[in-house]
């Protein structure tokens, strides 16, 4: 504990911190005017040493400070932009207003548990949604039990979803090949989408992997793509609607790492998807040509990312009349006059094709499709695992490949062929 005791004119306060080398250590500071000046600053100080330098003790916080703690410390360090963003606006929308004036050490499962119940009750969320808010409860009290330790004890460990009566919708539907050719026949005169969609039915990218590939990236001579980057939009304050103009942006294209290691991945190509890429690329070399100086051209910046401060490159646009000395890059899937518009080049078609075209989709059902029908065909499964970039096969079996009526013919007809000699 703090110890004072005057020294001359004035008071000091003492407290022993963590031996060095087995030698007995102490804080002391000197010069206080009066012993209660001492006592309160030596208490202070003492508290400060205890908590390792954290403005709070960690029994007293609030929990609605601890999330604003957990969020710099470990989110904004760890976590990818959108997930940081997904969980802010759990925490400000959903877990503030309900649990924020608890302290973090007197949240119990049944108080967590009631208030995921209420939610469920009242608001009439998706499971999927409720499943992302008691994520986000989990993964905070493990960090505060595992990491920090400002808990002793878990308290979201046995914390429940609600039993939903309707089962979860699968959102995958699998394209046929008349489907297909109805959506590109659709888009075929508009050709950032048209090839955007044919690039990814062509290769099972993902959406934010194919809107983030430049020209670099494909060899056309040795029919490879590589993927080792996608597109990450990050919305900014202010500024004006016009996306598209430096200096009034506001939405900014980043490229961002991929999704996981095994992400990165260069690919086999065949010539259908070569041959298109190669009209598109001499068809985008004579619009550059025709709109010149206001063609919109793109740069790499480097920039600080200002949760991790770590490097990262944000893409800026410049007319081609503006003389940049950044280095270019150039970007796949642009509209005629050199405008990028990202993963939101899609936001329309898909009202488009689910609208007036009468079939669901999501950009994801390109990358379901592709390898479903690989594994139709007779695909090694590790094969497409490794094209789709996976880090096991179990991924590919269990999310991406969907049995389909040609596979369940398949299985009848396999096992009629081994009885025939019964």
């Amino acid at each position: 504990m703090v110890s004072v005791r005057k020294r001359g004119q004035v008071y000091q306060y003492q407290f022993d911190i963590a031996p060095i080398n087995g030698k007995r250590k102490r804080v002391t500071k000197s010069g206080f005017k009066t012993k209660a000046e001492a006592e309160k600053a030596g208490m202070e100080a003492y508290n400060e040493y205890n908590n390792t330098g954290h403005s709070f003790i960690p029994s007293q916080i609030s929990y609605s400070d601890y999330l604003d703690y957990w969020m710099k410390e470990h989110c904004e360090i760890n976590l990818k932009y959108h997930t940081i963003e997904a969980y802010k606006n759990i925490v400000k929308n959903h877990i503030k207003p309900k649990l924020g004036f608890y302290r973090l050490s007197q949240i119990t499962t049944s108080i967590l548990q009631e208030f995921i119940n209420n939610i469920y009750v009242e608001k009439g969320f998706s499971k999927n949604f409720l499943r992302n808010i008691l994520k986000v409860l989990k993964t905070s009290f493990t960090y505060a039990t595992d990491v920090v330790g400002f808990v002793k004890e878990n308290p979201s460990l046995k914390v429940r979803l609600p039993k939903y009566d309707i089962p979860d919708e699968d959102p995958v539907h699998i394209f046929t090949k008349e489907e297909v050719k109805m959506i590109l026949n659709r888009f075929q005169n508009n050709h950032a989408i048209y090839y955007a969609f044919l690039t990814a039915y062509y290769t099972g990218l993902r959406v934010s992997e194919v809107f983030g590939l430049t020209w670099k990236d494909i060899d056309l001579e040795n029919k490879t793509l590589t993927v080792n980057k996608n597109i990450l939009k990050k919305n900014q304050k202010g500024g004006a609607k016009n996306r598209n103009i430096i200096g009034n942006a506001t939405t900014v294209w980043y490229f961002g790492t991929c999704k996981t290691p095994s992400s990165y991945r260069t690919i086999d190509i065949g010539d259908t998807l070569v041959n298109a890429l190669k009209e598109y690329k001499k068809e985008q070399e004579k619009y550059k040509e025709e709109y010149g100086d206001s063609y919109m051209k793109h740069y790499a910046k480097e920039v600080e990312n200002p949760y991790t401060k770590k490097k990262e490159i944000k893409i800026v646009n410049a007319y081609a009349e503006i003389n940049v000395t950044l280095p270019e890059v150039n970007l796949v899937f642009l509209k005629n006059n050199g405008v990028f518009e990202g993963t939101d080049t899609c936001k329309y078609p898909f009202k488009v094709i689910h609208y007036e075209l009468g079939i669901p989709c999501r950009f994801h059902d390109f990358r379901d499709t592709h390898a479903t029908r690989l594994i139709e065909a007779g695909a090694d499964i590790k094969a497409v695992s490794k094209r789709l970039g996976h880090s096991t096969i179990k991924t590919t079996y269990e999310i991406y490949v969907r049995v389909t009526t040609k596979m369940e013919t398949d299985i009848v007809q396999k096992f009629e062929q081994f009885t025939l000699n019964l």
